[in-house]
């Protein structure tokens, strides 16, 4: 085996050369590369842009638009406003907001969040960049942006506290702008049904006739039918004043203008909005603007519920809601089933609802009332009854109660809270159990009681139900300024039905 031959010493004059070469390629290579770290940080994504062809109704299409159902868009009314230009109108006309709702071949669906007054042909339509930066050069493990990104980032936070607020975060209340709020993104991953915290403990509502008969639990979800004009708007204001919650997140979607001040200032109270948060899309707003005012609503709900709060989430109305993504589904050309309403409403309605309830263990809650409008008191309603199989629960308003003078106008017999064996011990079970009956003698004796035709020592528990009767009903009604604990209410139930 051969040895390599040694190699004789390079010049010190030689050496010298090649060291100074050496330093200088290094030294090129490292600028070079600064300078490619440099480009890269500040590089921006491409984004597409589309062109709008026709505005139909309610519903604008649009070519050219690469983005995902649920993203939102900016249709700029002149384009020279985009590129920063100073023509003449370019800065008066503010982009409108758009989210894609659908889309056929090449051609999307953009559902305007505003007015349309302005747009024309060949408007530019621009998705809205992604919030977060692109990865920078040099990150071991880049963060890939997913598509659901592209949605709305709203405010969360502490600073929405006794505020109200409009759909897009916007303060209605002229108290300045929004503090100690961050935006987060609308879209959460659902929590897996196994993870939930079971609802195993009772609510105080503040309202007897819920605490006695239809006592509640946290983390339920429950609809308020009723038709309109019977107290519904009085019943939430007490709820929002007495249950007792950390926050109380109230939205208004869908009413009248005039309901929403009415209901922050007189039913609310102060007492009641310094710890809550409303959210209020009135009844002239486009619809796609009154469905993200639910959404929203609810998002703010699970912002507190995930920090360990127990929430009262109040919708006024679930009906309106469904008629918002009744309009549009029938703007983009999805045929209606029941009554008028496309199937997406009664899938949007189960999205909605299951949002709400108990978080994983160890986390906060979000106890729910929807009201439901029951169009011409017709129970029957294709929106009341598939909200009754999606809820926990049901109080039902009377009107002929309210007519009466009986407030809160709830109708004992046909309403129901189904977690209330889980929640309430077996002595108030049994008396709500014995009210109920005895309630229900009354109901079918009422045309005997007003002929005269009754006699007394036919029926024993009609007897009872008869002498009873006007302390049934002084524990049925209360005064919208007097509230009634649970305690109270069980106490005063118990005591009753042992007569």
């Amino acid at each position: 085996m051969t040895t390599p031959m040694p190699q004789a010493p390079m010049p010190p004059a030689q050496q010298q050369v090649l060291d100074q070469r050496l330093a200088l390629r290094s030294d090129h290579w490292q600028r070079y590369l600064r300078d490619m770290v440099t480009c890269v940080s500040q590089a921006r994504p491409l984004h597409s842009e589309g062109r709008l062809l026709r505005v139909t109704g309610l519903v604008l299409e649009a070519a050219g638009v690469r983005a995902p159902v649920g993203a939102v868009c900016e249709v700029h009314a002149d384009s020279s406003e985009h590129r920063g230009d100073d023509a003449a109108g370019g800065r008066n006309n503010p982009p409108v907001m758009a989210e894609v709702v659908g889309f056929n071949g090449d051609r999307a669906y953009l559902m305007p969040s505003g007015d349309v007054h302005g747009l024309s042909s060949g408007a530019a339509v621009h998705p809205r960049a992604m919030p977060d930066q692109p990865p920078r050069f040099g990150q071991s493990r880049p963060v890939w942006r997913r598509n659901e990104d592209r949605g709305l980032h709203l405010p969360m936070g502490n600073g929405l506290l006794g505020r109200v607020i409009d759909p897009l975060g916007r303060p209605l209340d002229r108290q300045g702008p929004l503090h100690d709020v961050a935006d987060e993104p609308m879209v959460r991953r659902p929590i897996n049904a196994m993870d939930r915290d079971p609802v195993r403990t009772p609510l105080d509502t503040g309202v007897r006739a819920i605490n006695a008969l239809l006592t509640v639990g946290r983390g339920q979800r429950l609809g308020l039918f009723a038709g309109t004009g019977v107290g519904k708007s009085v019943l939430l204001g007490m709820m929002a004043r007495y249950t007792q919650a950390d926050v109380i997140v109230v939205g208004l979607v869908g009413e009248r203008g005039r309901e929403v001040k009415e209901f922050i200032e007189d039913i609310l109270g102060d007492a009641g909005r310094a710890r809550s948060v409303v959210v209020a899309a009135p009844a002239d707003a486009p619809p796609l603007v009154r469905m993200q005012g639910a959404s929203y609503a609810t998002a703010v709900a699970e912002h507190f519920r995930d920090q360990g709060q127990h929430v009262l989430l109040l919708m006024d109305s679930l009906t309106r809601y469904a008629m918002a993504q009744r309009e549009i589904a029938l703007a983009i050309g999805e045929p209606p089933a029941t009554k008028g309403y496309p199937p997406s409403c009664f899938a949007k309605l189960t999205q909605l609802v299951e949002r709400s309830g108990n978080g994983r263990a160890g986390q906060g809650s979000i106890t729910a009332f929807y009201t439901v409008l029951s169009e011409g008191d017709d129970p029957q309603d294709p929106i009341a009854d598939a909200a009754r199989g999606i809820l926990d629960g049901h109080v039902v308003l009377s009107r002929d109660l309210a007519e009466s003078g009986h407030f809160p106008a709830i109708d004992t017999e046909r309403s129901i809270s189904r977690v209330m064996t889980a929640v309430a011990d077996k002595e108030h079970l049994l008396a709500a159990r014995r009210m109920r009956h005895l309630l229900a003698k009354l109901s079918k004796a009422r045309d005997l009681l007003q002929l005269g035709a009754y006699q007394a020592g036919n029926d024993a528990d009609l007897d009872t139900a008869v002498a009873l009767q006007p302390q049934m009903m002084a524990l049925l009604q209360q005064d919208m300024n007097d509230a009634a604990t649970l305690a109270q209410s069980r106490a005063q139930l118990t005591l009753l039905a042992s007569r």
